[in-house]
């Protein structure tokens, strides 16, 4: 298994590569994934300092690292992460630790130390292929092994997952997010309607979703796009203190944000899609003489309104 994580985009200097074991993690944060940790690489004397935001990391898992060398202030120096790609341990100490970090439930140190020293450098092909051969390993049951195999394939799906997301260019940063959010159907969501990213998750916004939509192949003129488009207009006319937008008005913004070098958005195309969010009653409609104007309807106040008629 091996998982790559492009993390940020950073061009103000050349990226250096780094390879080698995490030795201790000093901050972790399950939310956010944002990690700084004690690596070990072979070329290097002393511990470096690697800092990014990680999906899943844990000590004894060997990683190679791309990133830039910063000068902090208060700790020195730091090795700040952008991509980083998860590879088999190839040693048998590493291995053992690595089983052994807490990664696997079900496998502690010791536990660790008689698999290793059983199946030797296969291990982890057996774990991944022939996971029933553990019962060969004294103190392991057949509850054990179901134990481990749930674990190996959560981990799994959680590395199947971010490798899908660095791939369409989600950043580490957001990559922790989705999963967070959406679990195993992290990839269907994407795949589906990439735009929900913008609904549900705090700091991805329209055009960050627009742009992993367009390197999944999500077509310029999905009804998706013209929706999120729609609804990012009325958001930004709200932060400017604009609580409705004259229709005339919205569409024009519209037209603006939905436009790019490849696509022309269309009036014809817009209208509609503002007509089907005033049937689903995602927009609040006012009308004054002559004039329309629409804004969007919180989730809060559309959730209400669902539970007074379910009631």
């Amino acid at each position: 298994m091996s998982t790559n994580v492009s993390i940020s985009n950073s061009h103000s200097q050349s990226h250096e590569y780094l390879t080698g074991v995490v030795e201790r993690l000093t901050y972790h944060s399950d939310e956010s994934g944002y990690t700084v940790a004690r690596f070990k690489v072979p070329k290097f004397s002393d511990l470096v300092t690697v800092v990014g935001n990680f999906a899943n990391i844990q000590p004894g898992q060997t990683l190679k690292l791309k990133g830039l060398w910063r000068e902090h202030p208060q700790y020195g120096r730091q090795f700040q992460v952008v991509y980083y790609q998860e590879t088999k341990p190839a040693t048998l100490t590493g291995i053992e630790k690595y089983l052994g970090s807490g990664l696997i439930k079900g496998v502690g140190p010791v536990t660790a130390s008689r698999i290793v020293a059983h199946f030797g450098l296969t291990t982890l092909e057996v774990i991944e292929s022939q996971i029933e051969r553990l019962k060969e390993v004294p103190g392991i049951g057949q509850k054990r092994i179901k134990k481990i195999q749930k674990a190996w394939a959560e981990q799994k799906a959680i590395k199947e997952v971010m490798v899908f997301l660095q791939g369409h260019g989600v950043s580490t940063t957001y990559a922790v997010k989705i999963y967070k959010q959406y679990g195993d159907s992290s990839i269907a969501t994407v795949t589906n309607n990439p735009y929900q990213l913008a609904e549900d998750i705090f700091g991805i916004g329209f055009l960050t979703a627009d742009k992993i939509a367009q390197n999944i192949g999500i077509s310029p003129w999905s009804k998706f796009r013209y929706q999120a488009g729609i609804l990012h207009v009325l958001k930004e006319a709200a932060s400017d203190g604009h609580c409705f937008l004259p229709q005339p008005e919205l569409i024009k913004g519209a037209l603006e944000r939905l436009t790019t070098g490849e696509h022309e958005a269309e009036w014809e195309a817009i209208v509609p899609v503002i007509e089907e969010l005033k049937q689903k009653q995602d927009l609040m409609v006012e009308l004054a003489p002559g004039a329309m104007s629409l804004s969007l309807r919180s989730k809060s106040e559309i959730r209400s309104q669902k539970s007074e008629i379910e009631a």
